[in-house]
């Protein structure tokens, strides 16, 4: 079978044809990523101009190497272009990113993903770590209204400066578009967007973690956000309800395609509390499906309830009682990280 070493080795002598340097020389290759099961190749190619129609000729190069040479039988590349900014300014995608990306997944949208993903990163700041969160749902943003950011990003030498909120960086769709005119954008340039949000925002050198809101479903936004960032590991959310379960299964399984690990499973809105009496408004058993479906742990089952703290609608801060439990969730993703 042939490996990632295997795959460097014969692109490295490759010749980016907008600069005159081999990928080797110039770093462009930027991700490997095999399918073993089905014989494909996903590579991530850095040009030094990505628009150039001399990509044509390097793609035929590129694809001789890859099906009649190595006998890959599908192959897909996704272009950038090379990083050409100072020394020392690094992007989130620069191979040796000391970075830990989590990914926070659903399948099917309202069931709470951003306001989970909004409280981890409240949980894992209010722990001490430097924390970002991108909010890559790009049709259903809204981690600008979960975190209550009125704010607008600054740019500063072509690159954008995220929005800083409870200590987290934070960077949105929201923050582009007027009020609540809908996105219309297609396939193209939604992975425009996305490479841009990783590749052109000037976080702070010292960050820890990066958390990624993740649209629904398993189309190809998810699928392109997965293999765009290195080392991601996976989230998964559901509700007790079968409907959720089901589709997170699938979020799952296609993680596990891509060979991204999952932490683990969250149940949100597992239960209403009245007067001591569990009410379970939305079913049971959703939490414990995927965890025997996908081999994974239940983190948390996690209450319908709102913050106590008088500041937040949906931001659980350290004199709420739920914020214990996302503590808890937050140990055990920094416990995961630590153990890669």
């Amino acid at each position: 079978m042939i490996t990632e070493k295997q795959i460097t080795e014969k692109l490295s002598g490759l010749i980016d044809p907008t600069s005159g340097k081999t990928l080797k020389s110039n770093g462009g290759i930027r991700k490997i990523t095999i399918d073993k099961e089905n014989n494909k190749v996903y590579l991530i190619i850095a040009l030094a101009d990505d628009t150039s129609p001399k990509k044509d000729d390097f793609q035929y190069e590129l694809m001789k190497i890859l099906k009649l040479e190595l006998g890959f039988s599908g192959v897909r590349v996704e272009y950038t272009k090379l990083n050409t900014r100072a020394a020392g300014e690094t992007t989130i995608l620069a191979p040796n990113s000391k970075v830990n990306f989590l990914a926070v997944a659903s399948g099917k949208g309202g069931v709470g993903k951003s306001t989970l993903t909004a409280n981890i990163g409240v949980a894992l700041s209010r722990m001490g770590k430097k924390v970002g969160i991108i909010d890559a749902d790009i049709y259903g943003s809204s981690i600008n209204q979960v975190m209550e950011i009125t704010k607008l990003p600054t740019q500063r030498e072509n690159l954008i400066i995220p929005v800083l909120k409870e200590g987290i960086e934070v960077i949105t769709t929201a923050m582009l578009v007027d009020g609540n005119k809908p996105i219309m954008w297609r396939g193209p340039m939604l992975q425009k967007l996305l490479k841009h949000f990783l590749n052109d925002v000037k976080w702070s050198a010292d960050i820890e973690y990066i958390l990624i809101d993740l649209p629904p479903g398993t189309g190809d936004v998810a699928m392109d956000i997965q293999q765009l960032i290195p080392q991601t590991r996976q989230l998964l959310v559901t509700t007790p309800h079968p409907s959720a379960s089901h589709v997170a299964v699938r979020a799952g399984l296609m993680a596990k395609e891509l060979r991204h690990p999952i932490i683990g499973v969250i149940e949100n809105m597992s239960y209403l509390e009245i007067d001591g009496n569990k009410h379970n408004v939305f079913g049971n058993g959703g939490g414990q499906q995927v965890s025997k479906e996908l081999g994974i742990e239940l983190l948390e089952q996690i209450p319908l309830t709102q913050p106590t703290n008088g500041k937040y609608h949906s931001l659980f801060l350290e004199t709420d009682e739920l914020s214990k439990t996302y503590d808890r969730i937050a140990e055990q993703i920094i416990d995961s990280f630590n153990k890669k």
